[in-house]
């Protein structure tokens, strides 16, 4: 790139491997480059970017990969304000999430231009304004409809006992569905083969599988440890050193509040510095919510403040969704495990919070999001209302997937490969990822009480079942 400028050079370096939360190697960031400099001069340029600490590497030789450096977050990415989608992919996304009118003034304001957006910090007194079991965020409305949903017949055993029984698909959701929201790229099966049996997949990046079994660690403290956890730093620490486990670039950092300025991609919003004043709002956080008498206002509070004060030098928004579980663990109400919560619906809800200090949008995701997970766990299951359109169109090509598969008894990798190259040849690109996502579900869901909805008979499933590893 002789005619570029070296500093928009260097930016545009970085900006490309910002696209790959999980890491970079050389001949990735080539290909994202729409004027990629000779491989020698790409390293050279790779090797100062690191020096100046605006990337960071890991690996050797051929496995070397380059991130994001740690006072960056991966960017928040969202679609922008005129993005024209396939009618498909809109009618998806658009009717995933109903929602409010306050909810789409929120979206509608993120999704603007980072230019027309308004720089701002973070603002102390929205958690001053915060007064417990006086502000709600949530209307007690919606409260008692959430509890009504997560409920289960175990309220009045010990803590955690309703989680204790879910365990295994808990594991299973909440560990690949927290992971893929930080564009994580490892599939439902695979997640559940490297939990299971400890098999990565191959061709991902082993920060993938990492990231993955750290949230198996952490899950696994807050349900063993329930009638211990809490809105401590006992909890917070130990739940940030186990998400963030072998992933930072600094390795004392892990389990330790940031004592450095951070900055997030994507956004126009500038967390708070000074290590004082972190510790400050830290444990004002805290007693904030340890003081909540309501455990769904409880969580909420969690995923709106911890994201955005970014206590830690990453790995915030993970430690706030599993934060988000500490109350419904406790209380044996479901777990919240974000099944089918779209990423970019994610990201602009966390947007919102950032920049507008809004939670209309976050309000939103979090309540549809908790039904969607009570729908998969609750004993007594909530209707969600008309059936899924997603479902009803791809039925015929979802139960032939699952019908083949078992015929041909293939076991989880071979159902991997084949379920992908399915949704290849078959399925609009738009809609592949979820396409995979709901036939992997079914897979795993099958039992001899169900075959009959794919055609299958008892013997074939049993032979199947035997080599289903």
């Amino acid at each position: 790139m002789p005619s570029i400028p070296a500093s928009a050079e260097l930016a545009a370096i970085v900006e490309a491997v910002s696209r790959f939360p999980a890491g970079a190697s050389i001949e990735a960031i080539t290909a994202a480059l729409p004027d990629a400099p000779p491989r020698r001069t790409l390293q050279r340029r790779l090797a100062q970017l690191v020096e100046e600490g605006r990337l960071r590497a890991r690996g050797e030789r051929r496995g070397r990969r380059y991130l994001a450096a740690i006072q960056q977050e991966p960017a928040l990415v969202y679609p922008p304000a005129d993005a024209t989608l396939p009618a498909r992919a809109v009618g998806v996304a658009e009717t995933v999430i109903p929602l409010s009118l306050a909810a789409r003034e929120v979206e509608a304001a993120i999704r603007q231009p980072l230019a027309r957006r308004r720089p701002v910090g973070y603002r102390r007194d929205f958690l001053d304004a915060y007064q417990p079991n006086r502000t709600r965020y949530l209307p007690p409305a919606l409260c008692d409809e959430l509890r009504a949903a997560g409920q289960a017949s175990v309220a009045e055993t010990p803590a955690g006992t309703y989680a204790r029984q879910i365990y295994d698909r808990l594991l299973i959701d909440l560990s690949w569905n927290s992971s893929r929201l930080e564009g994580n790229t490892y599939s439902l099966l695979e997640t559940e083969r490297l939990l299971a049996a400890g098999q990565t997949a191959s061709g991902k990046d082993t920060l993938e599988a990492q990231m993955i079994l750290n949230h198996k660690g952490a899950i696994e403290f807050l349900v063993d440890g329930a009638a211990d956890i809490g809105f401590d730093r006992y909890t917070l620490l130990n739940l940030h050193a186990l998400l963030s486990d072998n992933l930072l670039a600094d390795p004392t950092a892990s389990g330790r509040l940031r004592t450095i300025a951070v900055g997030i991609g994507g956004t126009v919003f500038h967390p708070l510095e000074g290590p004082q004043r972190i510790e400050e709002c830290f444990g004002q956080v805290l007693d904030t919510a340890a003081a909540i008498a309501e455990p769904f206002e409880q969580a909420f509070f969690v995923m709106v403040h911890l994201p955005y004060l970014q206590p830690f030098e990453d790995v915030n928004k993970r430690v706030s969704r599993l934060a988000a579980n500490i109350p419904l663990i406790r209380h044996n109400l479901c777990p919240l495990s974000f099944v089918d919560v779209p990423q970019h619906t994610y990201v602009n809800a966390t947007l919102g919070i950032y920049e507008l200090n809004r939670i209309e949008l976050l309000r939103d995701v979090f309540a549809w999001a908790y039904k969607r997970s009570c729908a998969r766990y609750s004993a007594v299951r909530q209707s969600l209302g008309e059936p899924d359109p997603f479902r009803l169109h791809y039925r015929q090509l979802l139960g032939e997937t699952v019908a083949e598969v078992v015929r041909a008894r293939f076991d989880k990798a071979a159902a991997v490969a084949r379920i992908r190259q399915r949704a290849a040849n078959d399925i609009p690109e738009p809609d592949r990822p979820r396409f995979i996502e709901i036939a992997e579900t079914e897979l795993l869901s099958l039992h001899e009480g169900n075959i009959a909805r794919y055609r299958l008979r008892p013997g074939e499933y049993r032979a199947w079942r035997e080599g289903w590893r």
